[in-house]
């Protein structure tokens, strides 16, 4: 069953993971640890998704976990094994802006999977903003993690300290602002790109979790 789910993903993580799994061969022949261990570690993080979702009967739609595996690949393959981040300035303004939206629409579908899909069981500023407040969260949290692997590994993942860690912070709040913005929206029946549609697609594989829509 879990090899059916992993051969039917779009084309596009099938490439991703066929890269990884070149990347890996090419890095044990030629003695390369390190590369080998990041190809490895980011294959894994990929398909953790599609793991869990079995495990905790949640259908993930495909443009859902396609944003999972092509975030991390950009993040961990490309950002840190090939290091984008320090070559290409707006790589990871694009990928903390990415992935705040993303996690700001998460955190509206985990407090609305609460209420089993009511709308009216809290006014829909209150859920936007529990949804920001996620996004937000889960920022900061790799802040911290981030600091944490530079002073105990001797790493460069803050680059210029103080200074970039609140970039990223100002993005994260940015991004979080629009995943909630489009939580919102959906409550109000309004549209917001296909961020609106996403929503829609997530709860319409998942109704057992929304039982009480309406």
């Amino acid at each position: 069953m879990l090899h059916r789910r992993i051969l039917g993903q779009p084309m596009i993580v099938q490439m991703i993971w066929a890269v990884l799994l070149v990347a890996f061969v090419l890095a044990l022949a030629e003695g390369r640890w390190s590369l080998a261990f990041v190809s490895a570690a980011t294959f894994g993080l990929s398909i953790l998704p599609v793991v869990a979702s079995r495990r905790f009967g949640i259908r993930l739609p495909v443009r859902f976990f396609a944003w999972i595996v092509v975030f991390v690949f950009g993040t961990i393959f490309l950002g840190e094994a090939f290091d984008f981040y320090t070559r290409y300035w707006w790589w990871d303004v694009i990928l903390h802006a990415g992935s705040a939206v993303g996690f700001g629409l998460a955190g509206f579908l985990f407090v609305f999977m609460l209420f089993e899909g009511d709308r009216y069981a809290a006014p829909a500023w209150a859920v936007a903003f529990i949804s920001f407040c996620f996004a937000l969260s889960i920022g900061t949290l790799w802040e911290i993690f981030e600091f944490a692997m530079d002073q105990i590994f001797g790493l460069n993942m803050q680059k210029s300290g103080l200074i970039d860690t609140m970039w990223d912070l100002i993005v994260d709040t940015l991004g979080a602002s629009i995943g909630a913005i489009a939580g919102l929206s959906y409550l109000k029946g309004q549209e917001l790109g296909g961020l609106t549609a996403a929503i829609r697609e997530f709860v319409a594989a998942n109704r057992r979790f929304f039982r009480k829509r309406r």
